[in-house]
């Protein structure tokens, strides 16, 4: 039996499993993470209740995940839960670390340049091999590189392998070995490595080397892996090596959210976690906090019998036991290791940064809408339907950053970025130009470092807004959508960022945590509708949610072939449902542009046809809503 200190206000935060989870600070530890369960607080807290007690030296804990945006947020919330002490980085970051600190040690010199992409020296080393290529082949060819290191497939293997499915583009599988070669041969005249380098010489330094082993065995003793069923074999590799045969490593992740397979991520790791640790502590987080009961239901929905998905409860609206709002109790599969909680009468936690109450199990979800399901006749009808609707929330008082679109493919966004241009909403598209690469955000940047060397004892938010109203900006922003409007958002959300602050925040401080968030690319909130892809969008969420183009061909994708191909579109649908936290809908046009052809809805709606009525409407060419239909 654990026994909960309820007192402690780290724990105070948490649900019943969360805490748990918390408490679990030595040995194997499995946490299994619902969509909107909260893992990133229990992880977080986890850490910081570990330091807090005496069990962890912040100096030798790693957290690793696998975005430095991810890091970033991982870092912020540490440091809010006094653990800023705690090293937290992407698998890369930490490995390339290591790597340019032992290497002129061990063989002399600066370590080589790491490239930031592979296509220039590919291009290359076409030329060498005379094999002609387009820019699209090369960015496959880039892949396979990519796929073969990550998942530690030697040469022999690679071409058994590439000769059974076949090589990318026109080219012969002949060509692609040669085009591999001679891109390493060139890699290593250059003296240069490419990202997945820099885990595998990592690796095969601490392999070769006792005394790299021991040092970095020493600094590092506890283990946190966020988004473990994201973890390639070469990470794994690596995560094995630097544990050197200890246990005390704590892994969280979704099976259900395994979207990278095509980059070498593997959900066996976290599915065969407790096999490789018999006695490890597997925690569920099943509780959703972020989305309505009707929303968790098509989750559940599309997600039903499949390996390793969790049973999602939606926090009981009328706050009693979170399984009352479970529409088919009793279908979950059995905990894989049963752990008694003795739980003390909740303690009401103080507020986090952003004003949020801590996640308790009085916690309310209230109902919502049930998801849309629209019909239209074209695409081009489909993304003004969309747009329409768009318009039509934010006229209703919803903020444009709590919206977004999320796309299968990038070349669905121009369609929708020109239909919502149409009505006067401004997009942000996740993917593009980058936050902190904006003209007026870097100059903003600069000016604030330069302008904090000076300034004392001053508001922080005068500070902030005295250097900003000097590069144009205002209280008031300027009317209709343009060039303009932009520019100002850009500046807006810098000087948004000051109410994120803690109490005490200096302007010097303000100005080291923007250029932080700007090295990690940790971008604020821009008040536009978020265009993303169902990818990218991963680890995100959002008010409302619109989820166009779900037609055969697209989702699934066409060249999905095959059960696991089709499981991995459907657990990529799966991630696009749980981005929304209070509206969802879903759409589908029976015609491509042109009129080329006619689509299928697809197959997954079939299992989202809800049996509740209203659920599934079409919709006019115009985008309103027209008749129910079942």
């Amino acid at each position: 039996m654990v026994h909960v200190v309820t007192g402690d206000p780290l724990l105070t935060a948490l649900d019943d499993e969360q805490r748990v989870a918390a408490e679990a600070l030595i040995g194997p530890v499995c946490v299994l993470a619902g969509a909107g369960t909260g893992k990133t607080r229990a992880i977080t807290h986890r850490i910081a209740y570990g330091v807090a007690s005496g069990s962890y030296d912040p100096s030798r804990v790693m957290a690793l995940t696998f975005t430095s945006r991810a890091a970033a947020e991982l870092r912020t919330r540490l440091r809010a839960l006094g653990a800023g002490a705690v090293a937290a980085r992407t698998f890369h970051a930490a490995a390339l670390a290591q790597l340019n600190h032992f290497w002129p040690i061990v063989v002399g010199g600066p370590a080589p340049r790491v490239l930031e992409f592979k296509g220039r020296l590919l291009g290359l080393a076409a030329e060498r091999c005379s094999v002609k290529v387009d820019t699209a082949t090369l960015r496959d060819v880039a892949a396979e590189i990519e796929w073969r290191k990550v998942g530690l497939v030697g040469m022999d293997d690679y071409r058994i392998r590439l000769a059974a499915r076949g090589a990318p583009g026109t080219l012969t599988a002949e060509q692609v070995i040669a085009l591999i070669e001679a891109y390493e041969q060139l890699k290593d005249e250059r003296r240069a490595m490419d990202f997945e380098d820099v885990l595998l010489a990592t690796a095969g330094m601490i392999e070769s080397e006792p005394a790299v082993a021991m040092q970095v065995r020493e600094a590092y003793r506890h283990f946190v892996v966020d988004e473990y069923q994201d973890v390639s074999p070469a990470q794994q590799h690596l995560l094995e090596l630097w544990l050197g045969g200890r246990r005390d490593v704590c892994v969280v992740g979704d099976a259900s959210q395994t979207i990278y397979s095509f980059a070498g991520a593997s959900a066996e790791f976290l599915l065969g976690f407790e096999r490789h640790y018999p006695d490890a502590t597997i925690v569920r987080l099943e509780r959703n906090y972020r989305s309505t009961p009707e929303i968790v239901e098509a989750a559940n929905r599309l997600m039903r019998g499949r390996p390793g998905a969790l049973r999602l409860a939606a926090a009981a609206p009328d706050g009693g036991d979170p399984a009352a709002a479970d529409p088919h109790p009793g279908e979950s599969a059995p905990p894989a290791a049963e752990v008694e909680v003795e739980v003390a009468p909740p303690v009401e936690p103080a507020p986090d940064r952003a004003g949020r109450s801590g996640r308790t199990g009085s916690d309310r979800v209230a109902h919502g809408p049930v998801p849309d399901v629209l019909e239209f006749p074209d695409e081009l009808a489909e993304a003004r339907g969309v747009a329409t609707r768009v318009r039509q929330r934010i006229d209703a008082g919803v903020a444009p950053e709590s919206i977004a679109v999320l796309l299968r493919v990038n070349s669905q966004s121009a369609m929708f970025e020109q239909a919502l241009g149409e009505v006067g909403v401004s997009v942000r598209v996740r993917g593009a130009q980058r936050f902190f690469d904006r003209p007026e955000v870097r100059e903003a940047v600069r000016a604030i470092r330069a302008a904090a060397l000076a300034i004392a004892d001053e508001p922080l938010f005068k500070s902030v807004s005295d250097v900003l109203r000097s590069l144009g900006w205002t209280v008031e922003p300027p009317a209709g959508p343009g060039a303009v409007r932009d520019r100002w958002e850009s500046l807006n959300a810098i000087a948004r960022l000051v109410d994120d602050q803690p109490a005490g925040t200096t302007f010097r401080m303000f100005a080291d945590d923007l250029r932080t968030r700007a090295e990690t690319h940790h971008e604020p909130a821009v008040a536009a509708v978020t265009i993303a892809t169902l990818h990218s969008a991963k680890g995100l969420e959002w008010d409302e949610v619109h989820l166009p183009g779900l037609v055969e061909g697209m989702l699934p994708i066409a060249y999905a072939t095959g059960l696991d191909a089709i499981d991995e579109e459907r657990r990529l649908l799966y991630v696009g449902i749980t981005r929304a936290r209070r509206r969802l809908s879903m759409s589908f046009s029976r015609w491509s542009a042109g009129r080329r052809s006619e689509r299928e809805p697809s197959r997954f709606l079939r299992e989202l046809d809800t049996r509740t009525p209203g659920a599934s409407r079409p919709a006019s060419a115009a985008g309103a809503p027209a008749r129910a239909r079942r």
